[in-house]
């Protein structure tokens, strides 16, 4: 997460003195079932929408492995400003209970500051808390303040993404590159997509980073939904980003993300959405959105153990 930002979102002036240490607190309960606060913290495509401290800001992520011992590298990008290096490296991720990472970050070439982030989970299927501590160590000037802004935008940002956040999973019992050349395959990935009843006719598809997949979905009583897949991000064998069109370059319906995790033989599919608004995903979740995706992984399932 950049955090010494000013109000524009960008690095806050500083007074060059050195050597300035702080530990900074930041709370947030929110209305949101602890696993999604969790997943919307930790995934690297719920990351890259709440991360900008301000809709003036674009955060780009170059690197992104959410494990022990891997790292996350973005630039915080804002017009006339240079741009922003975050660097964060994760030293402990306990599912729905804590995360500690470092943090540097920097601007052309200089290091400003390096930072422990403790994060603690706690909460229910109907709500959680995040306590996250900051041990801060400013190296070109005075930091707290930005920090402190910056955390502080940034968790507003994580809270309303939670909110909005639609997250599925299901163990289907085949070998991880089953299932993966399964669901990026053009030819297999349109036979079982979408619920029960619902059939898919393509009309484009290339599915690697930069591609799409445009297509209709046909429901049981016929009814067509135009669909629009575009991929941001293809990690093979382990995670999928894309972003969901209504449509041929249609409004943008969510930000959604693919993890695919061996466990014990079998594989542990993780669907994610992060709607574009809270109402979108009250509206979707209304209409039995979670009930169908489901079903859309249980004939992943069907047509994985049937082969």
């Amino acid at each position: 997460m950049t955090s010494n930002l000013g109000p524009d979102g960008m690095p806050a002036a500083s007074d060059h003195a050195e050597g300035r240490f702080a530990t900074l607190t930041f709370e947030r309960d929110v209305a949101a079932p602890l696993s999604v606060l969790w997943t919307a913290w930790t995934t690297p495509a719920a990351r890259a929408v709440w991360a900008a401290p301000t809709p003036s800001v674009v955060v780009e992520f170059l690197e992104a492995d959410t494990r022990v011992g891997g790292r996350e590298v973005s630039l915080c990008k804002a017009d006339g400003q240079p741009d922003i290096r975050c660097e964060c490296g994760w030293l402990e991720l306990r599912p729905a209970r804590r995360s500690v990472n470092y943090e540097l970050v920097s601007s052309e070439g200089v290091t400003q500051s390096a930072a422990l982030v403790t994060a603690d989970f706690s909460g229910t299927q109907e709500r959680s808390r995040l306590a996250v501590t900051v041990q801060l160590s400013s190296l070109a000037g005075n930091m707290e303040a930005g920090y402190r802004q910056g955390f502080d935008a940034g968790l507003d940002n994580l809270a309303g993404v939670a909110r909005r956040t639609m997250v599925l999973q299901r163990v289907i019992r085949a070998p991880r590159s089953i299932v993966w050349n399964t669901w990026m395959n053009p030819e297999t990935l349109p036979q079982w997509w979408g619920p029960e009843g619902f059939s898919c006719q393509t009309k484009r598809i290339d599915l690697r980073t930069g591609g799409e997949w445009l297509f209709d979905m046909i429901g049981p009583d016929g009814t067509v939904y135009p669909n629009h897949h575009r991929y941001i991000e293809v990690m093979p064998d382990e995670r999928i980003g894309y972003t969901l069109l209504w449509g041929e370059s249609g409004p943008k319906h969510a930000d959604a993300w693919v993890s695919m995790e061996d466990q014990d033989g079998a594989t542990k599919v993780t669907l994610g959405m992060v709607f574009s608004t809270e109402a979108e995903f009250q509206q979707a979740k209304g209409f039995g959105a979670i009930e169908l995706g489901l079903q859309t992984l249980g004939k992943l399932e069907r047509f994985v153990t049937s082969r």
